[in-house]
Order: C-alpha cells, then structure tokens, then sequence
C-alpha cells in the first residue's frame, strides 16, 4: 500500500485540478458549442437546430461592426505596439545611465489593471474635461480632439489606451532578446565597420523570431479577449461603434438574454484563437522534434 501510494502521489494531487479543469473549462467549452447549436434565447434548450444561430451572427450588423472592429483594433494595436515596443528597447539598450527608472516608468502601466486604463482614458480623452478642455483653456479655441464620442473615430481610441497599456510588457519582452544576443558576433561586426543600424537590422533584430512570434501571440490574444478596456473606456458605444466579439457576447448573454447567439459568438472567438495559437504550437513541436 506505502509502494502504492509512493508511485501515485502526484497523480493523486494532480487529479482534482485535472477533473476541475476537465469539468470548468473543456466541459463548458463543449456545453457552449452544444447551446450554439440550438434555438436557445433567454434559457438554454438542447434541441440541435443546425446552424441558425451562427446565420443570425452573422446576418446581424452589430456583429459585423464587432468582428470588423476586431481587426481594425487588433492589427493596429498588435503592430503599434510591437514597433514601438521595439524602438523602446533599443533605446534602452544602448546602456545609458536611467536604464532602471526608465524602464519602470515604461512597465508601470502593465500593472495597471484594464479598468484602471480605461477609466483613466476615458478623463483624458473626454472632450469635456479632458484633452480638449486643456488645450481649449490654453486659447486654442478651435482645437477638437472628440474622437471618445465620435462613431467614426472611437475605435481608435481604444487602441491608444491598449498600446499605453501593453508596449512596455513588449519592450521587456524585445529587451531580454537584445541582452540575449551574443555579443561577440556584435564586437565583429563592430570590427569589420558595420554601422550600428545595419548590425542591429542584419543581425539582432532577425535572430529575434522567435520572441516576435512570442509578442505577436500574447498581444492576438489580448487583443481577441479585450472586454474590460472597452466597456471602461467607451461601453461600447457610441451606439455599438466601439463592440468588440468579447463586449457583443456579454451583451447577448446578460443584457439581451439571448443565450444562443451568445454562445455562438463565443464559438467564432475561440475559432479565431485557434488559428492563430494552433500553427504556433504545430511549429514549436515540429522544432522540437527536429
């Protein structure tokens, strides 16, 4: 019996967390694909239906603005933010005597939580009191700065806020790769005359994939699960201008009571989530194994 239980210790503790995790997480995941299939509203039904939900989805221009928002803001905040993530960390880099400070001052907002961002975002940019407000006060009486409330523009100022929020987690992330690079292959380059912009466009940054692959995940998935900078910021609104696939699914599900185009639209988010992290996985094994 000790021989026993000596052998299977860590299966024993391991399984409540394994059945926990098999229950809350793959057992609801299957439960919502099931509920997206039916004609549920207000309560669930388990009747299979076909795909009349994923039809209303996408016959629904509230989806269609939040799945063409998703795009706008992901492409937008993943490439500002790995760009400027980048150009941060090469500054710092360069081994000047602030390093430290600066490079708090440039985390800090990662330990923000997203309500915190967006509250505060939402002072900054709002065109009563914020922004516009100030330099208004300043005598440019005809400065506008009203994009928090304007359809066209709201989405972007979304962006603004995620990139405020992330870009020093990338920096850190690109800061570790560039300490990483070994620096005899600098010290020859240097030797042989090769300008510094060249060496770290020829050199660094290209032996840096993988940590790009790295940041380009993190911020996708940041980027697909954004919910509580949105409805901070700008609720959603103005209208749905600003609805993101997360924002819509919440809204279906606990303000419109529709449970069934809810789960649907869960269904196309995790869809998106796949493509993104199931080559990235299919490429590390391959590695490996190679």
């Amino acid at each position: 019996m000790l021989k026993w239980l000596e052998e299977n210790t860590p299966k024993l503790v391991l399984a409540p967390s394994f059945i926990a995790m098999l229950v809350f997480v793959y057992g609801f995941i299957a439960w919502t694909a099931w509920v997206s299939l039916t004609r549920s509203r207000l309560l669930p039904k388990y009747e299979i239906d076909g795909l009349i939900q994923y039809e209303r989805l996408f016959a629904s221009p509230r989806w269609e603005t939040a799945f063409g928002n998703l795009f706008v803001f992901g492409i937008l905040f993943i490439m500002i933010a790995m760009i400027l993530g980048l150009v941060l960390a090469i500054l710092l880099d360069q081994n000047i005597r602030t390093e430290g400070a600066i490079r708090t001052i440039y985390l800090y907002p990662m330990a923000l939580s997203m309500i915190v961002t967006g509250t505060a975002w939402k002072w900054i940019l709002n065109p009563g009191l914020g922004l516009e407000a100030t330099v208004r006060g300043w005598g440019f009486e005809t400065f506008t700065f009203d994009w928090l409330v304007n359809p066209e523009m709201a989405i972007y100022t979304v962006v603004i806020a995620a990139i405020w929020q992330s870009s020093g987690f990338v920096m850190a992330l690109f800061l570790a790769g560039l300490r990483s690079v070994d620096e005899e292959i600098i010290k020859a380059a240097q030797v042989d005359g090769i300008p510094t912009w060249r060496v770290y466009s020829a050199i660094i940054i290209p032996s840096m994939a993988p940590i790009f692959l790295s940041a380009f995940i993190v911020l996708s998935h940041l980027a697909i699960k954004s919910f509580d900078l949105v409805i901070a910021l700008t609720g959603g609104g103005p209208g749905y201008a600003t609805d993101l696939p997360a924002t819509y699914m919440y809204t279906m599900a606990f303000s419109r009571g529709d449970i069934g185009q809810a789960a649907s639209s869960a269904m196309i988010m995790m869809m998106v989530v796949f493509t993104i992290i199931v080559p990235y996985l299919y490429s590390e094994l391959r590695s490996k194994d190679g």
